[in-house]
């Protein structure tokens, strides 16, 4: 049975939109970066850490609320 921490989720979804609105950066970053190796193939080996970084920071809004959620008691 999951269980239902709403004080977490409500403690948690401010940081979760504003974790939001950098994600669509990250989203912008990671297009930016899919462009420039389909452009340039070479520079692929430089570029890989700027999409890593893109894909963290689009995931953020899950684990943010995942931590508040899990550290706030019932």
């Amino acid at each position: 049975m999951a269980r239902c921490r709403p004080l977490g989720f409500l403690l948690g979804l401010p940081f979760a939109v504003l974790a939001l609105l950098l994600s669509l950066v990250g989203a912008v970053v990671w297009f930016i970066g899919f462009a420039l190796t389909c452009v340039c193939p070479c520079c692929c080996g430089c570029c890989t850490w700027v999409a890593n970084l893109a894909v963290d920071i689009i995931q953020l809004p899950v684990r943010v609320i995942q931590c508040f959620m899990d550290n706030v008691p019932y």
